[in-house]
């Protein structure tokens, strides 16, 4: 082993000690775990715990609740991905206008919702959503449109919370589409102005290939935090109304801290990891084909 070698691999080892210890550890324990009953007798009395190999999972999906849930998450990934996405993308193209004065305070300004705590910004949003006094109704009852009942309808409350979430969250991605938008060489664009090549033209043709690497880095993330929803529906909806906005996440908890089904609790964390492993595989597997990595 060479000198640069071994320089590599120090300062490679504490990272991925680090990565076994916060990551496939506790993997491996959910899956053990989770071909067990372990429950909240088990916790008082190691010897009531037994081993039911796949009958957690086989429980799991014949209860119609964590088919529900599952939808859920599914609805709130495809519709929250491209809204958080296409939000973060948009602003950063705006920012990256040379006429845009006060950039650095732009940015600053709209990164702060991502760095706040999402408890205290999940309760604003509640009372701005309010039926009775939230301020979004107020204003759509002063240009003379009816009140919506966001929270409280289930045809309403996954908008509702998206909208939250949206605003939530695409500082983040604003802010590396930023950096990606910075580094598209200037040569290639000034290259295709001057074959005449409009602004959609010019985005879709140099743009777009160039962050290509960024988007999927993105879009793998937004996906993934998409199906981990858990304190937004539980502060502002606590999962309802009619369980509209019970997400997996949401049914995990409910699982293991509510009902103390520790077992079915950890099929259920299994089943979400594996669901994120393959769409990040697929996710992946699509960046290649189109030559974005």
């Amino acid at each position: 082993m060479t000198r640069q070698e071994r320089a590599a691999w120090a300062f490679t080892l504490p990272v991925l000690a680090i990565i076994l210890l916060v990551f496939l550890l506790p993997t491996v324990l959910a899956f053990g775990l989770s071909v067990t009953d372990y429950s909240i007798y088990a916790l008082a009395d190691w010897s009531n715990l037994k081993f039911v190999g796949v009958g957690n999972f086989i429980d799991l999906f014949a209860t119609p609740l964590f088919w529900r849930a599952l939808a859920n998450t599914g609805v709130f990934a495809l519709l929250g991905v491209p809204m958080a996405i296409g939000t973060s993308l948009a602003v950063a193209l705006l920012l990256h206008d040379r006429t845009v004065r006060w950039k650095p305070l732009w940015r600053v300004l709209l990164f702060a919702p991502y760095v706040t705590s999402v408890v205290a910004t999940a309760v604003v949003w509640r009372f701005l959503l309010n039926t009775q006094f939230g301020l979004i109704n107020y204003a759509l009852r002063s240009i003379g449109l009816s009140g919506v009942d966001w929270l409280g309808d289930p045809h309403s409350s996954i908008p509702a919370i998206l909208l939250f979430v949206t605003w939530k969250i695409f500082g983040y991605n604003m802010i590396v589409f930023t950096a990606a938008l910075a580094a598209v060489p200037q040569d290639l664009m000034e290259a295709a102005r001057l074959d005449g090549a409009g602004r959609w033209r010019r985005f879709r043709h140099v743009t777009l290939p160039a962050i290509g690497p960024t988007l999927l880095l993105a879009a793998v993330m937004s996906v993934a935090g998409f199906l981990q929803l858990f304190a937004e529906p539980y502060v502002m909806t606590l999962g309802g109304p009619a369980q509209s906005t019970t997400t997996v996440l949401y049914f995990l908890f409910d699982e293991g801290f509510k009902w103390w089904n520790l077992g079915q609790a950890s099929a259920v964390a299994f089943v979400l990891f594996l669901l994120i492993l393959g769409l990040t595989i697929i996710q992946t597997g699509i960046g290649r084909r189109y030559e974005w990595l």
